[in-house]
Formats: structure tokens, sequence, C-alpha cells
């Protein structure tokens, strides 16, 4: 048993989802090698005297049953596992996959209607604001080879971001924190990139290992109709088994009014209309994870990466709420460090970021 299995296991018990005795968690685990990790998790569960529930999913069934589904399915299935949910005090997933483009050619009308009905009224409408809740990948050959590494050089890197000192997080997160929570517009600067926005009166939410692991994060979202401009992701994304590159969006009145991208433009304007809310923006988010220095095609490592951003077309969690609704929540990454071409950003009339690093004196300790 590798030892790094048990100390992440006490993160996302203890620290993650801060279980107490008595208490439900489900544990939904996709397409684990092994179930080492899973064993640890089970055991430290146990050891606070909480209840698991484990529940082994594969992405090659869903698969096929996305491929013969129909709505009454999705929404039966639905009614059955939110009820399920409501009833957990907490809820781990754990995501493992030999092949991340499983879903691909799942057709995209049947990726809406499972993102419409079945993820939003399980995930979106019960998980998110009703239980603790952390979410993780699991290593594999298939992500070290998407992040170009050696399985064990991806497993070093892995576990290096995974279990980070998240307490140390949560203090050099504050002043950055009460900053946004006093700043009433953004403005973001990159090649191609210039975008203006409001965040006045949404709630500033940090993330230390609450919800994400790895994380390192601090989120609110645009006021919903405030957003003006243009921005160019320059962090590849992977979304429903589709790779897109060089996403583009420009904005008028909060709304994504043009959306491109090199090769899978039609695609992805079939995402932005899933619903209404799919062409607003959800969130925005400052990544703060230096430890997480190269993308590697997977969103809950990339977004972390310290020196980015990400601006979310879609839905708005609950904690910073700007009234946005959709089936999508969609975190596409901008990275402003020196080697991706650099960029800014302003809170009201004050250089906050430039080239990845934080400028003003009070939040140095964000730096790497």
């Amino acid at each position: 048993m590798d030892p790094r299995h048990e100390k992440l296991a006490h993160i996302l018990v203890n620290h993650s989802c801060q279980l107490k005795s008595g208490e439900q968690v489900l544990i939904e685990a996709f397409d684990l090698p092994d179930m080492n990790l899973l064993q640890c998790i089970v055991r430290e569960v146990r050891n606070v005297g909480a209840i698991p529930h484990v529940q082994l999913r594969s992405n090659a069934i869903t698969r096929t049953w996305l491929l013969t589904a129909d709505e009454a399915t999705l929404s039966a299935a639905a009614a059955i596992d939110a009820d399920r949910m409501k009833k957990m005090q907490a809820y781990i997933g754990v995501r493992a996959s030999d092949n991340s483009a499983e879903l691909s050619d799942v057709p995209s009308n049947v990726m809406e209607m499972y993102s419409s009905k079945y993820m939003k009224p399980v995930h979106f409408e019960v998980r998110v604001p009703e239980t603790r809740w952390v979410v993780l990948r699991y290593p594999t050959p298939s992500m070290a080879q998407s992040a170009n590494m050696s399985t064990q050089a991806f497993e070093d890197f892995y576990y290096s971001v995974t279990t980070v000192d998240y307490a140390a997080m949560e203090q050099a997160e504050k002043p950055l924190v009460e900053r946004m929570n006093a700043a009433k517009s953004v403005r973001i600067v990159a090649p191609d990139t210039d975008l203006r926005f409001s965040i006045e009166n949404i709630p500033v939410v940090p993330c230390f290992g609450r919800r994400n692991i790895p994380d390192g994060e601090v989120f609110t979202a645009p006021v919903r109709t405030s957003v003006q401009g243009r921005i160019h992701y320059n962090i590849p994304s992977r979304y429903s088994g589709t790779v897109f590159r060089d996403v583009c969006f420009d904005f008028e009145d909060g709304r994504i009014v043009k959306a491109s991208c090199a090769g899978e433009s039609k695609r992805l304007n079939e995402i932005l209309d899933t619903d209404e809310g799919a062409r607003y923006i959800g969130e925005f988010s400052l990544g703060v994870n230096y430890n997480v220095k190269q993308a590697i095609l997977d969103t809950l490592f990339d977004e972390k990466i310290g020196g980015s951003l990400h601006f979310t077309p879609g839905n708005a969690y609950t904690t910073a709420d700007n009234g946005n609704r959709s089936g999508v929540h969609w975190d596409l990454i901008l990275s402003q460090k020196p080697e991706d071409g650099g960029g800014e950003v302003w809170f009201d009339d004050e250089l906050i970021r430039k080239d990845g690093q934080f400028v003003p004196d009070d939040l140095q300790g964000l730096n790497p």
C-alpha cells in the first residue's frame, strides 16, 4: 500500500469533508484501476465513525447507457440518485479513466439531455449546494500520457499537488478574499484578450481543499449582464470527450455573442446552446496553486495553475451566485504566466497580478 494513499484519504475525510460520527458519505469511484485508495478512504471514514456508501461506475457502461437513453430514462435515474444524494451529508468522487475520450462519440444532443435531465438535478441542485463534497482524479497511465509524462513522474507530480498544506493555503488566500470582496470592477488583459466586468456584491469563496483535490483558487462570479469584451483561452480543455483549443468568446452585456475555437467551433456552439444560461458566465476565479506548474489537459488540475484564471460559461455556484442557471459549467482557463504570453488582472484601478505574479504587498504570500 502506497503510504501516500493514506495521507490523501486522511485529507479527503478529515479536511475536505470534515466527516463526523454518524454522518453518511457517498463515495463514487469511476474506472479505478485498483481499490487501494478506495480502501483507505473507507477505513478512514469508519475511523471517524461515519457511514460509507460506495458506488463503482464505468465510463464505458455510461456510454452504452447514454447511447440507448431517452429523456424518461434519464429523468427516472435522476429521481432515484437525487433522492439518495439528499440523504448524504458528504460526497467523495474519485475519477479515473483508461480512455478520457470514452464519451466523445455520444451525440451532442444526448450529452445536452444528460446534462440537463441527470447532472443538473442530481449534482448542481443537490450535491453541490446541500453536501460537503470533494472530487478528485486518480493517477493512471492515460493521464500520464495526456500530460506527456512517464507514469512514475506523473504519480510523483500528482501527490505533490494533491497533498499540499491546505491549512497554510487557507491563510494565504485571506488577503485576496478581502480585496475581491471590496472590488467593484475587474479588467483582464492578455494577448487577444481585453475583458471588463463587475463583481460588486457577489460573494467571494476561497478554495483550500474543501471541494477539489488538488485545490488552490479564489472564486466569485461576474454580475450576469456586466461582461464586455473578448477573451482568448490559451489552455486546451476537454469537455464531454472532445478537446477544445484556442477558445475565443466575444461578450455583449454579459452574453457570449460570438464563439470560436480551433477545429471544433460547431461543437463549441452546440454546447453553448444547451440552454439560456450556457452563454452567460457563472464563475470567475484566480488560480493560486503554484505547485501546479503545467497544464495536463485535466480541468481539476489545470484550473488551479498558479498564475492562471478561469472564466466559466454556465451555472453559477450558489455560494457565489449571480443568478445564472444552466446544465453547463465549463471551467475554461487562461494562463497569464510569461511563457504563456503574460497578462494583467486589475481590480478597479489597481494592478493586482502581472504575468502570473501578485503585485500588492499583502498578496505576496500567494506567490511561489
